[in-house]
């Protein structure tokens, strides 16, 4: 389910070929300074620390293991990067954010890398900003828009978890999703609901992300 422009059969199906190359973990980049090459494209995930970010990860590239998904909120604290045969992009799976419980120094080094990394990283071309569906936008969200929105870094909203609300609420959300995105100049207007477990909205996605390489000549 999209607020958007239908793909094109087209669209659809470039996004299905680059996402069933076999894609593998190249590095984990606990700060700045091991970040691997500008070399190629980047396409970046963040979200909530219990937004499903690994399991969406996980279901765009049709792997089961590929991201590590956890039971324990914040688990994630480095920059993994993901890549494929081809080596024309990497996906980036950012530390969760909004985790009250996680140490404070912790907290503290995550946000001086990701903003380090959202502020200064060339090839980054996109953030894919991940909202739990069942909740909204909340104040940790907005946040990270503000932050996206002063480092100029183009963002697009994806609602996680939508199989688990009714369509009524979900339009809602959608409709209020859209409304704050206005709001915002680096923001993409357009969300897109998905569900890492019906496979809802990933069609849309893969295409969107395989588009944005086209238009940057990656793939």
């Amino acid at each position: 389910m999209t607020v958007t422009d239908p793909m094109s059969a087209a669209a659809i199906e470039e996004g299905r070929r680059l996402f069933t190359r076999a894609w593998t973990f190249s590095r984990g980049s606990p700060d700045l300074d091991h970040l691997p090459p500008d070399d190629r494209p980047e396409i970046a995930f963040a979200g909530r620390s219990n937004v499903g970010k690994s399991s969406l990860i996980n279901a765009l590239v049709g792997q089961l293991r590929l991201a590590r998904a956890s039971n324990t909120p914040g688990r994630t604290q480095e920059l993994n990067f993901f890549t494929e045969p081809e080596a024309g992009v990497y996906l980036v799976d950012m530390p969760g954010y909004g985790f009250a419980q996680a140490p404070k120094d912790k907290v503290k080094a995550w946000n001086t890398t990701l903003r380090g990394y959202l502020s200064g990283r060339r090839t980054l071309l996109r953030v894919v900003l991940l909202i739990d569906a069942r909740h909204g936008l909340k104040p940790a969200d907005d946040e990270m828009m503000a932050l996206l929105d002063t480092a100029a870094v183009s963002y697009q909203v994806v609602l996680t978890k939508a199989d688990k609300i009714s369509q009524t609420d979900l339009a809602s959300t959608m409709t209020r999703t859209l409304q704050s995105l206005a709001k915002h100049p680096a923001a993409f207007p357009s969300v897109i609901a998905t569900s890492a477990e019906t496979g809802m909205g990933f069609e849309e996605l893969r295409a969107v992300i395989a588009k944005l390489l086209d238009e940057h000549g990656g793939q």
